[in-house]
């Protein structure tokens, strides 16, 4: 099977231009590729895993990718997907998540001698000159194709600031900076992106010739990949200060049942073969599958002996054994009523429910355990020395659980 071949098989291909010189280019390791972050935040997530995980696979086929930090593209905001505008960020907010993102890419890409670039394009675009722009990129755009695009029309009725309507332009110009700087002839990107990326293809083309190498090619589930990155308690980090490996394991460990090969295709470097036996598994041994995407994500992001903690952990916690690597909350002495708290209250301190009356219902209602056993009595109480005497886990539901200490 070749490189593109497994990349199709993989699920990860959605819509390409010019098919069979990317199969060339890829196959052979001739593609000079990026892929575009915009510095939102100080950490990556789990929806750029996708985009990481791909750079790395073709890295190890030869190809060289160049990571593009959008220091610049981050003093606009990218519109796709998006209601509303996004809160403008200081310079020094955007290299400040800058630098943490080369840290975190580092686990996934090879960035010694050679094999791969990371570059901002701050170094370009804050040094445009207006009115030169216009004239050198602006006779290659139709407001009526831009206005058309996909990247705009969920923004079209609530309204699109000219700023953002920008994004498109200044995207199109990374490609063509980088096909001339870096000699950069292939980009990758979601399919919330494709029309932002055929505009760079275009520019390249109108201005440099037809013959010039410009390519692109969207991830299939990019967009999804995205979602993958938010629960209902907030984002999925890869900066284990956020999310701790711990909670990165669980977060992928109780993925649903329809989804576990998918990311197992998509995410990991297993086997294909490995993964299509798996096919027909089912009940238990789809737990068994989840624990390998886990374990094999963990340990992509934090480390072999990161990964394997988290697992013991995971499985003591569904055993109800020791679970010491698990999300910890603190209760004093200011928490106690009559020397003691009250399963109402621990559930609140620990964070697991946001009012007494929330943590009321799900006691009630059987969704609360202590290390293992059901509690339904909403008067249980607990004294510091029973907190203390053995590891103490308060769990609600399937996948909110908390060691509780007393200090």
């Amino acid at each position: 099977m070749t490189v593109y071949d497994e990349l199709v098989a993989r699920g990860l291909i959605a819509q390409v231009t010019d098919e069979e010189e990317i199969k060339e280019l890829i196959n052979n390791g001739k593609a000079t590729f990026y892929i575009g972050f915009d510095p939102t935040a100080d950490s990556l997530h789990v929806g750029h895993f996708m985009a990481l995980c791909l750079m790395k696979r073709l890295q190890m086929a030869g190809n060289k990718p160049i990571a593009l930090i959008g220091g610049g593209t981050g003093m606009i905001g990218d519109p796709s997907g998006r209601t509303d505008m996004r809160q403008m960020m200081t310079p020094e907010t955007i290299q400040h998540n800058c630098d943490c993102f080369k840290k975190q890419m580092s686990r996934f890409i090879d960035f010694s001698e050679g094999k791969a670039l990371m570059v901002n394009n701050a170094d370009w675009l804050m040094n445009l000159n207006y009115i030169e722009l216009l004239r050198e990129v602006g006779p290659h755009f139709s407001v009526n194709n831009m206005l058309r695009a996909e990247c705009y029309k969920h923004r079209m009725e609530k309204g699109l600031s000219f700023l953002e309507f920008n994004y498109m332009i200044m995207q199109s110009y990374d490609f063509y900076e980088l096909y001339q700087k870096y000699g950069c002839n292939m980009q990758f990107g979601g399919d919330d992106q494709w029309s932002n990326m055929l505009g760079g293809t275009e520019l390249i083309r109108r201005k440099l010739g037809k013959n010039a190498y410009a390519m692109t090619i969207t991830l299939l589930l990019n967009s999804e990949g995205k979602k993958m990155g938010k629960t209902q308690s907030g984002a999925v980090w890869l900066d284990p200060n956020k999310t701790s490996p711990f909670e990165f394991y669980q977060y992928w460990r109780n993925v649903g049942d329809a989804d576990v090969l998918k990311c197992l295709r998509m995410l990991t470097f297993l086997p294909l073969e490995q993964i299509d036996e798996m096919d027909t598994w089912e009940g238990s041994q789809l737990n068994q599958a989840k624990e390998i995407l886990a374990f094999e994500l963990t340990k992509l992001v934090h480390g072999e002996e990161e990964a394997v903690k988290a697992q013991e952990s995971s499985r003591a916690l569904f055993s109800g054994g020791n679970a010491a690597d698990m999300p910890t909350a603190e209760i004093t002495e200011a928490d106690l009523r009559d020397g003691k708290i009250d399963i109402m209250g621990l559930l609140v301190a620990a964070g697991l429910c946001a009012s007494r009356g929330e943590a009321r219902r799900n006691v009630q209602q059987g969704g609360v355990s202590v290390n293992g056993e059901k509690v339904t009595d909403i008067s249980a109480a607990y004294t510091p020395d029973e907190i203390n005497a053995e590891d103490f886990v308060l769990r609600r539901g399937k996948k909110k659980y908390c060691k509780i200490v007393y200090k």
